[in-house]
């Protein structure tokens, strides 16, 4: 009887530990650089929230913004290696990693208007760079918006001669470093976490960003002139680990894509609220001359800028730049 007794108990415990090991939640990390309070940081925060009511709790997502895990540099080499399973790097990330095409979009000018963006970002053009990243271990998601970048420095920038000189802060793109140098500036390649210090100090003397990266990263603080120049576009990519995310129950991968298109929605109807809001900040901060492009400066500005496409079409690909302009094309704008 004692034996029946300790045979039913350990039987017991095992279905106990059985079903608590069942209930117990997979764990997505997701990890990025920016603020909570950017376009981007509630996109992740809102997947969250999502994520965790769409698989009714089996999910728990970990969300770790202004790089608290991991720099620009290190995130896509953890997130390969699993140490991680989601980022959203800027689409500039790609280049490094082997995956040129990707810096299509960081093409200066490429992007007449958000509805081209869309066209691409929506259609085939975003679907096959997408299948470009499985080989190397990530599955790609979505695209999240964010904006058209401003230029900023110690310095008014009104014309491309007045980038004579500077040292200005990219991300890690041999497309931004050739718009840089088209402006007569030297490009410096930078951690996004970095970039505040390097201002103040003066190691770099200017950058470029959508307006709610600039604010939310206080480098109005130290930059005495903005240009709303909307020369180039940031956005990113919602990336997962694809062994991680082929391994998913079916059921939970189907919860997460719904929760993906929801926050995608979200993130890119509040991509332009938040940059305007933003913008309006650093105006009533007073701390930084906010400067408009003319329609004069705009032309030249385009005719310093252009040729970066041509430049760049050995790297990317002809037949990719000339796709996306006749989504430009398709729509009537250019």
């Amino acid at each position: 009887m004692k034996l029946k007794s300790l045979l039913f108990m350990l039987s017991a415990a095992a279905v106990v530990s059985t079903n608590a090991i069942a209930q117990t939640p997979i764990v997505i990390k997701f990890s990025h650089v920016v603020a909570n309070e950017t376009p981007k940081g509630k996109g992740a925060l809102r997947f969250q929230e999502l994520a965790e009511k769409e698989t009714k709790g089996r999910v728990k997502v970990e969300v770790y913004p202004n790089s608290t895990l991991y720099k620009d540099k290190e995130e896509m080499e953890a997130l390969q290696l699993g140490a991680v399973q989601m980022l959203a790097p800027s689409l500039a990330k790609f280049g490094p990693l082997g995956v040129k095409e990707f810096e299509v979009f960081d093409l200066p000018y490429i992007f007449p208007t958000k509805d081209v963006l869309y066209r691409v970002t929506e259609g085939p053009i975003g679907k096959s760079l997408f299948d470009k990243l499985s080989s190397k271990g990530i599955t790609g998601l979505a695209y999240w918006d964010n904006g058209f970048k401003v230029m900023s420095a110690n310095k008014p920038l009104h014309t491309p001669a007045d980038f004579k000189g500077l040292k200005m802060r990219i991300q890690s793109s041999k497309v931004l470093d050739a718009q840089m140098r088209a402006l007569g500036a030297n490009p410096q390649v930078m951690a996004f976490s970095e970039v505040y210090q390097a201002l103040q100090t003066g190691v770099v003397d200017g950058t470029e960003n959508p307006p709610s990266n600039l604010y939310t990263q206080k480098m109005h603080e130290v930059q005495k002139h903005v240009t709303l120049s909307d020369h180039g576009y940031l956005g990113y990519a919602v990336i997962v680990n694809k062994k991680f995310w082929d391994g998913l129950p079916a059921d939970i991968r189907t919860g997460l894509e719904k929760a993906m298109k929801d926050a995608t929605k979200y993130a890119n109807a509040i991509a332009k609220q938040e940059n305007d809001k933003a913008m309006e900040a650093v105006k009533a901060s007073g701390k930084t001359t906010i400067y408009a492009l003319s329609d004069k400066d705009k032309a030249e500005w385009r005719k310093a800028l252009l040729p970066v496409h041509k430049e760049m079409e050995d790297r990317i690909g002809k037949d990719l730049i000339n796709a996306v302009n006749k989504e430009a094309a398709a729509l009537g704008v250019k």
